[in-house]
């Protein structure tokens, strides 16, 4: 088959690309097709996508635009519509807020949709900017999100086929866009499981590791309470990641918080390794690539009680979920935490780790393919 792979945009790696980046793999021969497009944004991520044959958006090419995006999203509609994938057997967009499933085909090619998530500011959820709160923008937002509503709706009917990414978001393909979908949790890095026993071997809660969490520094991810729990209980916690609430997140800041902002895949295992446990607030997260590549390591978790994380974090077997967005909630489970015994803890340990072997690559690459065997063959 002759394959194309349509991305929302390029200009961060996050879990949607690393979705990409795994079906590259299982598809190495596909062309890719993706609104805007900045190599250099991507970080030391950026070795993965370099010698890929990306098509760009008539908009990506426009300098002034493809820098300031984001407010141009009105034009998403007319960016999709324009590509023309006549020549392919099968297009899998990799669909998130740029709503990239809008794409159009006709047969015989099929499209399958691989659904991130709705777009979180048509739908009321919490995005990486509280947009709301400034008069001009809210102003434009009620104008435009409107008709990208009814646009977005238009544009889920348009794949043949449908993926969600948790459970959770598969309720959402349901609320907003009267679909059924099915469900096939993204690719997660998993550690090699000889480096987990040793860890599990050697590290106890009366060590000297720290707690840690790895994300976007944005206001959905609820960063400050992380901190201020940190801040309140004296424990060491390392923050890893950037965003646009850095400096913020810096000010607020107690001694025992270290950001570590970007690491290198081999300094972010040396951190894994030695971590006691891995925190997370994010409000509404459809899934969370960074949750389970933590568990992965057998970092138990402790985290907001929301989104697609229950569905793998199961409170007092392989980690603990907090009802209340904020730093008391927090404390309460991180003091359950450290009241384990250590047998208790390396059983949680070794619990966490069974639960990550769930979210493979293998099994992800496995999932696809039969998924397209049985679709793409009936069709």
């Amino acid at each position: 088959m002759k394959v194309a792979l349509v991305h929302d945009q390029l200009r961060e790696f996050g879990g949607a690309e690393r979705v990409l980046v795994a079906l590259k793999k299982i598809f190495p021969q596909a062309d890719i097709y993706t609104t805007t497009f900045d190599l250099n944004s991507l970080g030391s991520h950026k070795k993965l996508i370099k010698d890929w044959k990306v098509h760009l958006s008539w908009f990506g090419k426009i300098p002034l635009l493809n820098r300031f995006y984001s407010p141009f999203r009105f034009l998403t509609p007319v960016i999709w519509e324009s590509f023309d994938f006549s020549k392919y057997d099968l297009v899998i967009s990799s669909s998130g807020s740029w709503m990239s499933k809008g794409i159009k085909t006709n047969k015989p090619t099929i499209h399958i949709s691989y659904i991130h998530h709705p777009p979180r500011y048509l739908y009321g959820y919490e995005t990486a900017i509280e947009w709301q709160k400034f008069w001009l923008v809210k102003i434009y937002g009620h104008l435009i999100n409107h008709s990208l509503r009814q646009w977005d709706f238009i544009a889920s009917q348009r794949p043949d086929y449908l993926i969600a990414n948790s459970e959770e978001t598969k309720k959402r393909i349901e609320k907003f866009y009267r679909r059924s979908s099915t469900v096939i949790y993204p690719p997660v890095t998993i550690a090699h499981p000889r480096g987990v026993q040793e860890i599990s071997q050697k590290i106890h809660l009366g060590g000297e590791s720290y707690f840690i969490t790895v994300s976007r520094l944005a206001k959905a991810k609820h960063i400050d309470v992380l901190i201020k729990a940190a801040n309140k209980m004296r424990f060491n916690l390392k923050i890893v990641g950037t965003g646009r609430d850095e400096k913020y997140l810096k000010s607020i800041a107690g001694p025992t918080v270290e950001f570590l902002e970007e690491v290198s895949d081999s300094q972010m295992k040396k951190i894994y390794q030695n971590a006691k446990v891995f925190l997370f607030a994010s409000r509404d997260e459809e899934f969370g690539i960074a949750v389970v590549e933590a568990m992965g390591y057998g970092l138990p978790v402790i985290a907001y009680n929301s989104g697609g994380i229950p569905e793998y974090v199961i409170d007092e077997k392989n980690g603990f979920l907090f009802d209340q967005l904020d730093e008391s909630s927090l404390v309460k489970k991180v003091n359950e935490l450290t009241n384990l015994s250590n047998e208790k803890y390396l059983e949680m340990r070794k619990e966490t780790r069974k639960t990550a072997e769930r979210f493979s690559e293998e099994n992800f690459k496995k999932n696809i393919l039969d998924f397209i065997k049985k679709h793409v063959r009936t069709s």
